[in-house]
């Protein structure tokens, strides 16, 4: 995957290996892991991880492709984006972010998720862009509606995560919706 993206301060790029330990870094920290799947053990398991999504392609079905997110100005990866297209011919993908907690709050992903936005409604031309939240992560809620997605529903303990049900929110935007909201 060549795939780069450039924002005013932020650049998203492919992970790389030279990325485990950074990754590892902030994807154990607890207030992360808290609302995460993806927990690595070690840095190997953050190598490991890279390694299965390297050479994805976000035009590509049914798998998850994960983008670095990395500050223009000295390339330190600050967090990551991830991408799954559903199945062939649907035009639908579903998104996911993390940005380390020492660079929250800045507007980071705010600016990385518009760019990733941008890209799949338009160079892959998709239809609809859905993310899955728990509701009790408030800052990805917040950023998801200040982006203009739609909280199209609330799943009552309909997801099983880390040995117990939990709730689950739904947001989406069509295409159109991001047109329109653009000037």
């Amino acid at each position: 995957m060549t795939l780069e993206l450039h924002t005013q301060r932020l650049r998203l790029t492919p992970l790389t290996g030279d990325d485990a330990q950074a990754l590892f870094s902030y994807r154990r920290l607890p207030e992360v892991t808290r609302f995460q799947n993806f927990v690595p053990a070690g840095v190997a398991d953050a190598e490991a991880f890279i390694a299965s999504v390297q050479g994805r392609d976000l035009g590509a079905s049914d798998q998850w492709c994960q983008l670095a997110v990395r500050l223009r100005e000295t390339d330190e990866l600050v967090g990551d984006v991830g991408v799954q297209r559903m199945s062939h011919g649907a035009k639908q993908a579903e998104i996911g972010f993390t940005v380390a907690p020492s660079h929250q709050r800045r507007g980071l992903a705010m600016e990385a998720v518009t760019a990733l936005l941008g890209h799949l409604f338009g160079e892959l031309d998709l239809h609809r862009v859905t993310a899955s939240v728990d509701p009790e992560n408030v800052g990805s809620c917040a950023l998801l509606e200040r982006l203009g997605m739609r909280r199209e529903a609330h799943h009552v303990r309909s997801y099983w995560f880390r040995g117990a049900w939990v709730d689950d929110v739904v947001y989406a935007m069509l295409r159109t919706e991001w047109s329109n909201a653009r000037p």
